[in-house]
């Protein structure tokens, strides 16, 4: 039993810590720790508000030849400590106490969670909520040291070029999930991403939309209709020049409004941080 296990449990320092016996096998383990832990948490935006939200997290380190097991509750009190909101400071900052709570080298430390948005509708101005898929990951290794990464899975409207062109009236669109995934700076924020994804769709979607709200965001998806591939590039040339982003990858799903498949394109790239 180390300082910190005696520092928690003073009465139970005769008691015997099986984890911590030595382990003959001389194998060691990448990745032991606990994951699908849904805990609620509260999370700091880009303009500085908090929302609550309920996330889940894989938390895991790196175990090495001569130990028998982790300490598995010490993930817990990991969280149980976690007070303040998470930006992506204090969660590079959690990922590194968790390396020193399990003695530990290396670790992975990721939180999935559901992110919303106050949007006004583009006409009537009407506010309403719209979410979108998040997932942060601190990551350390011995080949790359500390690593963080966002990843949003942000909904957008998409428009068929191709059924636009051959069409004497109308042109068929769907609902698109556009994915990215950027290694980045502490300064690299979920919104910044989102903001990309509805940039460079064909139209971004809105919670709630009166009939002129409807006509707006119908003819400006006419107007700027989208291949799937046309998707990931232009989100991936935004990336290129995105100061806070490091490698990234980009994905699209169309989910086909004409067929019972969904399109799909993915790319790979790197941002200005990567350059540096």
């Amino acid at each position: 039993m180390n300082a910190f296990d005696r520092a928690l449990y003073p009465a139970q320092q005769t008691l015997d810590d099986t984890q911590s016996l030595p382990d003959a096998r001389h194998l060691p383990i990448q990745r032991v720790g606990i994951k699908a832990l849904r805990y609620p948490m509260q999370i700091v935006t880009s303009a500085g508000e908090v929302q609550g939200t309920v996330a889940t997290f894989a938390m895991y380190v790196g175990l090495p030849e001569q130990v028998k097991g982790t300490h598995m509750s010490r993930f817990i009190q990991l969280l149980e400590e976690q007070r303040a909101p998470i930006s992506a400071h204090s969660f590079l900052a959690m990922e590194k106490l968790m390396r020193e709570r399990l003695d530990a080298a290396t670790s992975y430390l990721e939180m999935s969670f559901p992110y919303f948005r106050r949007k006004a509708a583009p006409v009537s101005g009407v506010e309403s909520l719209l979410d979108s898929d998040v997932k942060m990951i601190v990551e350390t290794t011995a080949a790359h040291g500390t690593r963080l990464t966002i990843e949003v899975v942000a909904p957008v409207t998409s428009l068929c070029p191709c059924s636009k062109k051959i069409s004497d009236y109308g042109a068929h669109n769907q609902r698109s999930h556009i994915t990215i995934r950027a290694e980045g700076s502490a300064a690299l924020s979920i919104d910044s991403l989102i903001d990309i994804a509805e940039r460079e769709a064909s139209s971004e979607l809105y919670g709630v939309l009166k009939r002129a709200d409807e006509k707006f965001v119908t003819e400006r998806a006419y107007d700027n209709p989208k291949f799937v591939e046309d998707l990931v590039r232009d989100i991936a040339l935004a990336c290129h020049s995105h100061d806070h982003v490091g490698d990234f990858m980009v994905a699209s799903e169309n989910f086909e409004a004409i067929h019972n498949h969904s399109a799909y394109a993915e790319i790979y790239g790197r941002g200005k941080l990567a350059k540096l």
